[in-house]
């Protein structure tokens, strides 16, 4: 195949027009396409126009197949038929990758040039007169569905992949729970200035609805059957309660506003269950492996958070765990503190059934296999939910594994460490007795602790006996002679006589006490000095 500046002789032009088909030209003057620059002035009027070229044969063919870089079956006959006449012709075609493929399948010289460009241009501008039956307004139409249906078989596009309405739905849901629990609420709080006790004894929200709008003033629920919408239970103490009631009395019309208001809360409330009919269903169609894994509610939240499904699919794990709390994230980061580990997927199934320890954990590892998930969802062309199923038994058995390791840390149960024994050679080793070197006795030249123990412990023992003994006996010999010394005090008692008999008493008297204080356990001198 040819492609270059350099004017080539062209016999045959292969023209195509997107809405119809191929449309093989014959040259018929090959030297008014040696000047590129003029080759305009060739196609101004329809008449020149047909001076050049002229239509050779009309047929259609598929252009899908032209955009997979394939020839079609129709094109490759017609092709034969035309050159088959004069082997040596070249075909001047448009794209260069079409060239190739007729080079490759027909081996016949293709050119695709700037000459074959301009050639193009003028037979596009002047095709109505070239080509007869083509209504320009039929022409336009057909080029319109044809690009639109070409564009969605080269992008791959299917009603049922739009993920948009999968954005409306979560939201539009979202808001009909703001709603409906403010409606709740008021009609609750409204209806309870008439019948106070009827919001503690039923306690769901849809069937006191429906009981209020059935019934009305509470004086009617003696004589209305409730027994479609209440238990048997519920419905005697409804009736027992409404005659006892210590609510104020409302007029009709109020009456009739609650029972509006009721109204609208029953039908918010079958709206909202159709809604999450319809998103369950639609994310089983556009992403049922992440639909699996995470649930419909928290899959729906991914998507709308990124913005599309294919948005998601470019997010790694770690974003995919963190979508939802970025401002979390962003105040923990400013003020260096731990990061969270949860965001939006805190809510799915496999994190709440995991205990306040293993959230982390559990968190991480679904949110690297539910970014498998939704690429394979995003990117495959697989509709099935196997992936997710085998990837969701995975978390399942990690949360098993993780929760029976505590369990057998509380029991105990969990295997022992494995003691080793310090290391001892089996075989008998023979060590050299120097004992027996020497025949002579061996004499110890220090005595023995425990003899010299033994002796002391004795001498102390005699020693404190025979001081106790003695101290006895100098108490009494000195209790003795205190008391001779008063009786002499009293028989010669003078002024001055009195005076020295006592000081020489008393001084005789310290003398022995202070020999009976220092006696040692060798006391034989001082009981001689006594």
């Amino acid at each position: 195949m040819y492609i270059g500046s350099k004017s080539v002789s062209v016999n045959l032009v292969l023209f195509k027009i997107v809405c119809c088909g191929f449309f093989p030209l014959q040259v018929l003057n090959e030297k008014k396409l040696q000047e590129v620059d003029s080759l305009w002035k060739e196609f101004e009027t329809p008449e020149k126009g047909k001076e050049t070229a002229f239509l050779v044969f009309l047929f259609y063919t598929a252009s899908t197949a032209l955009v997979e870089g394939k020839l079609s079956k129709n094109l490759k006959k017609i092709l034969k038929k035309i050159v088959a006449k004069d082997a040596h012709e070249q075909l001047a075609v448009a794209d260069a990758k079409l060239g190739g493929v007729i080079k490759e399948k027909l081996n016949l010289s293709c050119i695709h040039s700037p000459m074959v460009t301009e050639l193009m241009r003028g037979i596009r501008s002047q095709i109505e007169g070239l080509i007869t039956g083509l209504p320009s307004r039929e022409m336009a139409a057909m080029c319109l569905g044809l690009a639109h249906s070409l564009s969605r078989y080269k992008l791959k596009f299917s009603p049922d992949k739009v993920d948009t309405m999968i954005i409306q739905a979560i939201s539009l849901l979202d808001d009909l729970d703001k709603e409906l629990n403010n409606y709740i609420m008021r009609c609750r709080e409204w209806y309870g200035w008439h019948f106070p006790e009827l919001g503690k004894i039923i306690t769901d929200n849809l069937m006191y609805c429906k009981c209020v709008r059935k019934v009305g003033d509470r004086s009617n629920f003696a004589s209305s059957d409730v027994s479609d919408i209440l238990p048997e239970e519920l419905e005697e103490d409804v009736k027992a309660a409404a005659e006892i009631s210590m609510g104020t009395e409302v007029s009709e019309e109020d009456i009739n506003n609650i029972i509006h208001l009721c109204d609208q809360v029953i039908e918010i409330s079958e709206y909202r269950t159709q809604l999450y009919d319809y998103l369950k269903n639609r994310m089983m169609a556009i992403a049922p492996n992440l639909t699996v894994m995470v649930g419909e509610l928290v899959g729906a939240r991914l998507i709308a958070h990124a913005g599309s499904l294919l948005n998601l699919a470019k997010h790694p794990a770690s974003t995919v765990q963190l979508l939802g709390a970025e401002k979390a994230l962003f105040r923990a980061l400013k003020t260096k503190r731990d990061t969270p580990k949860f965001g939006l997927i805190y809510h799915a199934s496999l994190v709440g059934q995991s205990n306040t320890k293993n959230k982390g954990k559990i968190s991480r590892m679904l949110a690297a296999k539910t970014a498998l998930t939704i690429r394979y969802d995003a990117l495959g062309e697989n509709t099935s939910a196997e992936m997710g199923a085998e990837n969701r038994l995975k978390v399942e058995t990690r949360l098993r594994l993780l929760e029976e390791r505590g369990i057998r840390r509380i029991s105990g149960t969990g295997k022992a460490l494995a003691k080793t024994d310090k290391y001892q050679n089996k075989s008998e080793v023979k060590v050299y007795d120097p004992s027996g070197d020497s025949t002579l006795p061996v004499v110890s030249k220090k005595r023995k602790i425990q003899e010299v123990d033994e002796q002391d412990t004795e001498v102390a023992v005699k020693a404190k006996k025979f001081k106790a003994e003695m101290k006895g006996w100098l108490l009494y010999l000195c209790c003795c002679h205190v008391i001779v010394c008063i009786v002499q005090l009293g028989l010669a008692f003078t002024a001055s006589h009195s005076t020295w008999v006592f000081s020489s008493g008393m001084t005789v008297c310290l003398k022995k006490v202070m020999i009976l204080h220092r006696l040692t356990p060798d006391c034989s001198q001082d009981y001689k000095q006594l």
